[in-house]
């Protein structure tokens, strides 16, 4: 039922924002009582009765093609990242399953390491966009995941819950606003993933602002970009970031975070990395890190 629901509200958000013009529509009726374009006219442009448009986008047990789930998209005029959560919605998953354990393997937490020596903060983020790894600059850019339990190292649960992530990064609601999206897909993946939907109905309770987004029915995928930072110990940054998805387990993602050399960002991340180095080096976690957290970003 809940699947169903995704699919309707996902099938209306994407109608309501084109116009007859998008489409390439002459429209006789300029009073139009609904945004966007009316269910008849994607079914017209997706070239499927208009019953049946109606009976998917009410979320009904059918079965389509692939081929009427691509002229709904195209009709839709979805991008890539849209297509994709139409299908997950749609289409049952076979052989994926979120109860199987998430395990960083070893090799993983070496590479880690040597990007500690480079002053690179990277992480690992699961399923739910749970945080499974970090390496030490990552936890002093950010914080230290490891004092937290482990059912709060979420990074969805750090954007919305800890106060410090506002202070963190200087246009949080960009980034809070994209963090919903990401976990959007997450939820078209795992429609049954019962931990998911406990952490959408915290967020949902706790925070307005996830509500709102939440009810955008945005997704997106993130595979590099960059992001600015205020540290309270080296101050604001630059950071740019590459997502590259492990091919022994496409449910894990590596974050890799660097500056251009030479810049006033990349001298930052040194100083932080000398920093974090005499903090633990005194038997200290780092100012930063001492704080306690519901999360890691």
């Amino acid at each position: 039922m809940q699947k169903n629901l995704e699919l309707k509200d996902f099938l209306r958000t994407r109608r309501a924002r084109l116009t007859p013009q998008d489409a390439g529509i002459t429209d006789a009726f300029p009073g139009r009582r609904v945004p966007g374009l009316r269910r008849e006219e994607i079914a017209a442009l997706a070239g499927v009765s208009v019953d049946y448009y109606v009976r998917l986008e009410q979320g009904r047990d059918l079965n389509p093609s692939n081929t009427v789930i691509e002229a709904i998209a195209r009709a839709l005029r979805l991008d890539d990242t849209e297509r994709a959560h139409l299908f997950d919605l749609v289409q049952a998953r076979t052989g994926r399953s979120a109860a199987r354990p998430q395990r960083v393997r070893p090799g993983m937490y070496q590479m880690l390491e040597t990007l500690d020596d480079a002053a690179s903060p990277a992480f690992v983020l699961g399923r739910r966009m749970d945080l499974l790894a970090a390496n030490r600059m990552a936890r002093a850019l950010i914080c230290d995941f490891n004092l937290l339990p482990a059912a709060q190292r979420n990074k969805v649960r750090f954007m919305f819950l800890d106060p410090r992530a506002r202070d963190l990064y200087v246009q949080w609601a960009k980034v809070a606003a994209e963090t919903v999206a990401v976990l959007r897909v997450e939820a078209g993946r795992y429609p049954d993933d019962p931990r998911l939907a406990a952490l959408i109905e915290e967020l949902s309770v706790k925070s307005a602002e996830f509500r709102r987004w939440w009810s955008d029915h945005q997704v997106l995928v993130r595979t590099s970009g960059s992001k600015l930072y205020r540290h309270p110990v080296v101050g604001e940054l630059t950071i740019d970031f590459q997502a590259l998805q492990l091919p022994e387990d496409p449910d894990q993602t590596l974050f890799v975070y660097t500056a251009r050399s030479g810049s006033p960002s990349h001298a930052a991340l040194r100083l932080l990395a000398s920093w974090n180095a005499q903090e633990t080096g005194a038997g200290g976690a780092g100012a930063w890190s001492r704080a306690p957290s519901t999360g890691l970003a």
